[in-house]
């Protein structure tokens, strides 16, 4: 038996969390689920809760992209099917969909860096959307019943930086590539759902997700500001501010991937969600400045320090607000977020100062802190799918 193997079956915190999370999700156990980008941030949390409940995992990626990584660290290559290919790639993909016949399907896998998307243009088409034309290409050979959650993001709206939150019929849009590519992945899930899995007898249901600003152990991408603090000050270096007054809406990885669970789950149990859009974000009391972020981590910290870059007429164009109405997600899926701006902080300053500074066990630590939100939702009976 692997090490991975048993923190899975022999750790008694792993398996109350596991029986615990079973009340909940028992949809997913033994089922078997494909994850495109499995080896990212997002992705490598998702297969440790979808494990943890018992489903047979299969991971569609590339290699990690950063060095450290997420899924490096937490050694789940061995308890999981893990498959190195390109999204890009439309005969691997189909091939591995017709084989496979996956009762869920979580498409993470994309070109995510805004500031990557100004450099690398075509590359971040060709992932956003070629990719996820691929994926509802594999869809189209499932012959069983599937439910598909596609993962765009909250730039896929037109962000006209209004103080309202967008809500999922809102204009589509995007000006800076990546936040175009998005807005052109839902257009092409949109007419996907339309032109081919739209029949009474249609066994393939499918749902997109929005989610943005997310925040955690383990996310080591560049030109994001918790990596770029955690990075500067492990090496007692300051870290430099981009925009420190820009309000984003901070969230823990693990409250949007329970919209994503929850989501599947019911579009696996119901016909009415499919072909819908879901906002998923923290409440309105959780958006704070750059700034603000950086000082709450800062409480975690020794020595730390910060500068802000000057104004420069070449720096790429980042919105300065962007809020989403999750009220959809709350009424048709009983879903609301669970943590605090503190708690959340917390959360992800916890995971790194562990990293750095101790010989805990990352996927240890992983699975403790999907247990203890598991059980911060249940206490406060705010989540229908975790209670």
């Amino acid at each position: 038996m692997s090490r991975e193997q048993a923190v899975f079956q022999n750790s008694e915190s792993s398996m109350n969390m596991y029986l615990r999370m079973q009340e909940g999700l028992s949809v997913f156990s033994g089922k078997k689920v494909i994850i495109t980008g499995h080896t990212g941030f997002k992705g490598s949390w998702l297969t440790i809760w979808l494990r943890s409940l018992g489903a047979e995992v299969i991971g569609i990626s590339l290699d990690p992209v950063t060095q450290p990584s997420l899924f490096d660290s937490i050694h789940l290559q061995n308890e999981i099917k893990d498959l190195r290919i390109d999204i890009r790639n439309s005969n691997l993909i189909s091939n591995l969909f017709k084989s496979e016949q996956p009762d869920f399907v979580f498409h993470l896998a994309a070109q995510s860096l805004v500031h990557k998307s100004y450099t690398e243009p075509a590359i971040t088409w060709e992932t956003n959307v070629l990719g996820t034309i691929n994926v509802l290409e594999g869809l189209k050979l499932v012959k069983k019943k599937c439910a598909a959650v596609f993962i765009t993001s909250d730039k896929c709206y037109k962000n006209v930086e209004w103080l309202w939150g967008y809500r999922e019929n809102d204009a589509l849009g995007g000006d800076d590539p990546y936040s175009a590519s998005k807005a052109a992945a839902e257009l092409a899930i949109h007419s996907y759902v339309r032109s081919y899995f739209s029949n009474n007898k249609n066994l393939i249901r499918i749902a997109t997700a929005r989610a943005g600003n997310v925040i955690g152990g383990g996310d080591w991408s560049e030109h994001r500001i918790v990596p770029d603090c955690v990075k500067s000050w492990s090496k007692n270096e300051s870290v430099s501010l981009r925009n420190p007054n820009s309000t984003r809406p901070w969230q823990h990885v693990l409250e949007p991937l329970s919209g994503y669970l929850t989501l599947a789950e019911q579009l696996f149990l119901h016909d009415g969600l499919h072909g819908e859009s879901f906002n998923f974000g923290p409440s309105s009391q959780v958006e704070k400045s750059v700034v603000d972020l950086v000082s709450e981590i800062a409480k975690y910290w020794k020595n730390v320090k910060w500068t802000v870059e000057p104004i420069s007429q070449e720096k790429v164009s980042e919105a300065s607000l962007l809020r989403l109405n999750c009220d959809k997600a709350g009424s048709l899926l009983n879903w609301v977020p669970t943590l605090n701006f503190e708690e959340t902080v917390e959360m992800t300053a916890e995971w790194y100062r562990k990293f750095h500074g101790s010989s805990t066990s990352m996927l240890n630590l992983c699975i403790l802190q999907i247990e203890n939100y598991a059980s911060l939702a249940r206490a406060r009976n705010i989540n229908r799918a975790l209670s």
